[in-house]
């Protein structure tokens, strides 16, 4: 089994992703994390327990992370999500607590942890990566218990906050732009699953409502339903889930290493991730700036066909 920890905001695409790192077999879910987003955090923390307890996963430690960005206001999203977070379909909520540490000490103890026994962890941030900045300048040691980090943000071509920028790395740029620096610099492997592939994993309507027998069918066809019904379509992308299927299998996501830069100013761009595609040196003569440090795995195309019906299988 892969162990894996999620840093999640909880709305509907992560409760896609939560589903399946908790139901699928070949994986290990150490702990899930949890920062402001998608909702503010309290809702977050109430949505994630509450989905991994459809998934009958009580086990799991969830930790209470960063209510706010490192430098901006957080802003939400209850016109993709609703108001709760989880579409507002009265889902009966967990009563149970978080863990007591903080998130980014749940993961500096869970990382620690497994760099004694050898078991490394893959990282896989659905959300602003505020906890993941946090936790790589505090505490860079931990770092040694990471096999990776497989985000979701960011994108090579378009957004969706703004016309340039993606809302994960829009919501918290300067966090994402820490995490991306301490990932370069701790050598620290990095995958970027942006917008380029994040809708082409889609679960046809017709597919999603003959899920049913347990809450976690019954939940996973109502995220489906509800996303739709949103959409106005016929079928709906898992979104965030996508990014927790290509952990489980990789050889379904086609990627390329490029530089990678996060935009902190520009009027019409901040939060933008700059995808550095030019593959000629001459091109870096007269640009002041050089190729940006990381170097990262950018998704440029899914099976998606194949990460839905892994999707189905493990909800199922």
């Amino acid at each position: 089994m892969r162990p894996v920890i999620l840093d999640v905001d909880t709305g509907l695409d992560d409760a896609c992703a939560l589903l399946l790192a908790a139901r699928h077999p070949e994986l290990d879910l150490k702990a899930v994390t949890c920062v402001g987003g998608n909702v503010g955090l309290d809702q977050v923390v109430v949505n994630t327990l509450t989905v991994l307890e459809a998934a009958g996963r009580p086990d799991v430690p969830v930790g209470r992370g960063a209510a706010l960005p490192l430098l901006q206001p957080v802003r939400t999203a209850p016109h993709v999500h609703g108001a709760d977070g989880l579409g507002d379909l009265d889902w009966p909520r967990s009563t149970r607590t978080p863990d007591a540490r903080h998130a980014v000490e749940l993961l500096r103890d869970a990382l620690l942890d497994a760099a004694r026994t050898g078991e490394l962890v893959t990282l896989i941030p659905l959300a602003p990566m505020t906890n993941i900045a946090l936790l790589l300048r505090t505490y860079p040691e931990a770092a040694a218990g990471l096999r990776e980090i497989v985000f979701m943000g960011g994108a090579a071509g378009i957004g969706n906050a703004t016309a340039s920028a993606e809302f994960n790395i829009w919501t918290d740029p300067e966090a994402a732009a820490i995490t991306l620096a301490a990932a370069g610099e701790l050598g620290i492997p990095v995958t970027m699953y942006g917008l380029d592939v994040f809708y082409d994993v889609v679960i046809p309507l017709d597919e999603a409502k003959a899920l049913s027998g347990s809450q976690s069918a019954e939940l996973a066809r109502r995220l489906i339903e509800k996303r739709s019904e949103l959409y106005k379509s016929d079928g709906a992308s898992i979104g965030d889930g996508g990014a927790v299927c290509a952990v489980i299998d990789p050889d379904g996501l086609t990627t390329q290493a490029f530089p990678l830069r996060v935009e902190l100013s520009g009027s019409w761009s901040r939060g933008r991730t700059i995808v550095d595609t030019r593959d000629w040196s001459g091109d870096l003569t007269t640009d002041p700036f050089g190729a940006a440090p990381p170097v990262v795995q950018v998704a440029t195309a899914v099976d998606g066909r194949r990460y839905a019906d892994l999707w189905l299988a493990a909800v199922r």
